[in-house]
């Protein structure tokens, strides 16, 4: 089972437990919400090009919107399921769903206080960090100074080329890879000046 598969599943099962009505790190989004976008993004292609297409996105939403009334046990058996036969998304579920799963199960558990990061396999950390390389450099673009992420490994990557100061991202790969994608719950250490590491904290990371 690849590392997508079973971040799936266990994304349904912390769904379950901590129940449709409860907060994520995905804005306002419920954990309904999400369950919605997420069937959304694997059933109708036709909708989830606004993910990307900016005029496709209110047709994106009304969707959403319209696939959000079902219920929620609905909802998340589709998603423990996975992409049906003809969702061009199967055929590269383990690429393609990776950060996807990883991400959406890491907005649900972290908006519950008190969260704790997971101990990951280094096999799976290995592969989230492959995912790092190939979105970094989109995510850290608008930084006003270079950055470079680093692992406690030594493994090190320039997220993004700027002359003069620099800030170092140290932690996990798993860490990084949801700073990357925007989100401000994660446990990383910072190296820099003071004032360049907080321009590179709160520039936008949107992939």
């Amino acid at each position: 089972m690849s590392l997508a598969q079973r971040e799936r599943r266990a994304l349904v099962e912390t769904m379950i437990e901590a129940g449709p009505a409860a907060p994520t790190l995905c804005g306002t989004w419920t954990v309904h919400d999400l369950a919605a976008h997420l069937v959304v993004r694997e059933r109708r292609p036709d909708a989830a090009l606004g993910i990307l297409i900016g005029p496709l996105s209110g047709y994106l939403d009304a969707k959403q919107a319209q696939i959000a009334r079902r219920s929620f046990a609905e909802l998340t058996e589709q998603i423990r399921t996975g992409p049906p036969w003809w969702s061009p998304l199967r055929p590269v579920d383990a690429m393609a769903n990776l950060s996807e799963m990883y991400i959406h199960h890491e907005d649900v558990r972290r908006a519950e206080p008190g969260w704790e990061p997971r101990q990951l396999a280094e096999r799976d950390e290995a592969r989230l960090w492959t995912a790092l390389r190939t979105v970094a450099r989109a995510a850290y673009r608008k930084s006003p100074v270079a950055v470079v992420l680093a692992t406690p490994n030594g493994d090190r990557l320039t997220a993004h080329k700027a002359e003069g100061a620099e800030v170092v991202l140290t932690g996990a790969p798993s860490e990084l890879l949801l700073h990357a994608f925007g989100r401000d719950e994660v446990r990383i250490e910072t190296t820099g000046a003071d004032e360049d590491v907080r321009a590179v904290l709160a520039t936008d990371r949107s992939v």
